[in-house]
């Protein structure tokens, strides 16, 4: 296990924060005594949210070096330090080959460079006092694949490896950090995959994450966030399921991405 952090009275910040995973997140962090910062691209949501739980709220694009360093000060402005930093906003769609560089760059900035921007903003400083703590939301996606999301499964590859990286890097000098890997959770995202404006990649994408098992209430996988937290575990699966796929897959790479194959084909059949 890594460093433990206390939610109680502890400053945090929670990007994607006005619905889904994120709002979640920032109610029961607030519910624990935790002093709330709250962002998202949606500024009307997220002000009725914040209004909701008790949080504060910053409008803008988390993935923005002037809208993170904005959540940072107002944190401090309003409570102190930032404790606690919850990567949590993320983009997706159904684009395969045809994914525009424009689409890319979204998926880059906002699923992977959002997080390595806010940590190169908050880590130097939680270095010199000798604590802070890192949560990235990634998705089983970024451990296993995303059939139908080309822009998505390599994005969050990526905040997997960034979280890794984080953690191997500062966890000696008193740095927490978890990565948060689930499947289908009740978000507006996985049901805008559900809808024809995902296009068919969009309904393949939605259709394998809710065939592979059960849609989680965000709160429930909030919850299991901040219990890891407490715990200082880096790997958050609330799914159990998908520790097995990984196993699976690091086992026998060919078979599982055979295995693979024959669920897409199913699912491009069901989808037509």
């Amino acid at each position: 296990m890594g460093a433990t952090m206390q939610v109680e009275g502890a400053v945090a910040v929670v990007t994607g924060a006005a619905g889904g995973i994120g709002a979640a997140l920032a109610e029961a962090l607030v519910e624990a005594g935790a002093h709330v910062v709250v962002s998202d691209v949606d500024g009307e949501r997220l002000a009725a949210t914040a209004e909701r739980i008790g949080a504060v709220a910053v409008a803008g694009d988390a993935a923005s070096e002037e809208v993170i360093a904005a959540m940072v000060a107002s944190a401090e402005e309003h409570f102190g330090p930032v404790d606690i930093f919850f990567a949590n906003a993320g983009v997706g769609d159904g684009s395969g080959l045809a994914a525009t560089d424009e689409q890319w760059q979204l998926a880059l900035d906002v699923n992977l460079l959002a997080h390595v921007r806010a940590a190169r903003q908050l880590v130097p400083g939680w270095v010199e006092r000798g604590s802070g703590y890192f949560v990235s939301t990634a998705s089983a996606a970024g451990l296993l694949t995303q059939i139908g999301s080309a822009t998505y499964s390599v994005t969050k590859h990526g905040a997997v490896g960034f979280a890794e990286w984080l953690a191997v890097t500062y966890g000696d000098d008193g740095i927490g950090v978890s990565c948060l890997c689930p499947m289908g959770v009740d978000t507006d995202m996985l049901r805008a995959g559900m809808t024809s404006g995902g296009g068919d990649g969009g309904r393949v994408a939605a259709a394998a994450v809710t065939g592979a098992g059960e849609v989680l209430a965000p709160r429930d996988v909030a919850d299991q966030v901040l219990a890891a937290v407490a715990e200082g575990r880096f790997l958050i699966t609330p799914h159990e399921d998908v520790r097995e796929f990984a196993q699976r897959k690091a086992a026998d790479h060919d078979r599982w991405i055979h295995g693979m194959q024959r669920y897409q084909r199913h699912l491009r059949g069901d989808a037509s």
